[in-house]
């Protein structure tokens, strides 16, 4: 089993990439099978959480931004012609909301495993541990801020470490966070002098970031972890509101023309010809309109029952999205 701790500052930067599904759902599997141990320290829990708002924020910010200035650049510079491109503009930054939603998707997983993770808590020993390497300067007390939380992520780290078979517990404890626990000045990739001797014997990995992640990860799991990489590899992006106006077009027509249809049955059922009439006097320009653009087999029916349950559930579902309220199936 591979034994894990991973410091706040990686999970942000792991929650912060659009790609970050790839490691959340292969660590997800990979604990559930029992080859990964997450150790979980309660302060990476509390600054994960703390931090968490602020990225929220600053992610959602940089992408309304962006549109912002893309739309002064069309005024600006775009010339005459430019309205389908501010059209689009426009429509894109209606969806900032659903944009902002889907890039912070990413920390409710993380937290999730945080939450679920091996709970590892300072004792006497690893807080005096913490004590004397600030007496002694040592990193990350090398510079000159308050580095209490990262002594004792290093302290929980080499605890966990020490007194067991690294040969076959290996251990690997990885960050993003280079000014404190990397070799300053050199490959960043490191450890500080100051914490070396707790990677030195091998089985005790220092990994940096999220590439050092998903080498760890690779060396230990290597074709398994690629095939989990290989099932998640897909990005999943918001329709744009023209699209899903579309198919609730789309919808609208299909439903309309099969309950346009289902009336004049039961018209003929009842045998009230008057009736039939006038109804083919109202509806019948719109079926034809409605004939001419749906022309493939099946789209305009008949359909069995889970089939017709399946277009009102739809249209239903897109014009919740729209603004109407759920069950909404007026045509």
């Amino acid at each position: 089993m591979l034994h894990l701790l991973i410091d706040t500052s990686t999970w942000l930067d792991v929650s912060k990439r659009r790609d970050g599904q790839r490691w959340i759902m292969a660590l997800r599997v990979l604990i559930h099978q029992g080859e990964v141990d997450l150790m979980v320290p309660s302060l990476v829990i509390d600054e994960f959480e703390r931090n968490r708002e602020r990225i929220e924020t600053s992610m959602t910010t940089s992408v309304a931004q962006r549109f912002k200035l893309i739309r002064q650049d069309l005024d600006n510079y775009g010339g005459t012609g430019n309205e389908d491109a501010l059209r689009v503009i426009e429509d894109l930054a209606r969806h900032v909301p659903l944009i902002g939603a889907m890039a912070t998707r990413n920390f409710d997983d993380v937290l999730e495993l945080l939450r679920a993770g091996r709970r590892i808590e300072p004792t006497a020993g690893t807080r005096s541990a913490v004590i004397e390497r600030g007496l002694a300067k040592q990193a990350p007390f090398h510079r000159s801020r308050n580095s209490v939380a990262d002594a004792l992520l290093i302290e929980l780290y080499a605890a966990a470490a020490s007194g067991v078979d690294l040969a076959s517990e290996p251990h690997a404890f990885v960050t993003s966070n280079s000014e404190d626990f990397s070799l300053p000045g050199g490959d960043k990739r490191q450890p500080h002098s100051d914490i070396a001797a707790i990677f030195a014997e091998g089985g005790s990995e220092y990994a940096l970031g999220v590439d050092g992640l998903n080498q760890v990860l690779l060396e230990k799991f290597g074709p398994e972890l690629e095939e989990l990489f290989a099932e998640t590899d897909f990005t999943e992006e918001p329709r744009r509101l023209d699209e899903i106006m579309e198919a609730e077009k789309q919808l609208f027509d299909r439903v309309w023309y099969h309950r346009s249809l289902q009336h004049e049955y039961q018209l003929e059922d009842a045998g009230d010809q008057a009736e039939i009439e006038r109804l083919r006097a109202i509806a019948g320009p719109g079926r034809k309109r409605v004939e001419q653009a749906y022309a493939h087999p099946g789209e305009l029916g008949p359909y069995t029952d889970f089939e017709l349950g399946m277009l009102n559930g739809k249209l239903s579902a897109l014009r919740w999205v729209l603004g109407s309220e759920w069950d909404f199936l007026d045509t």
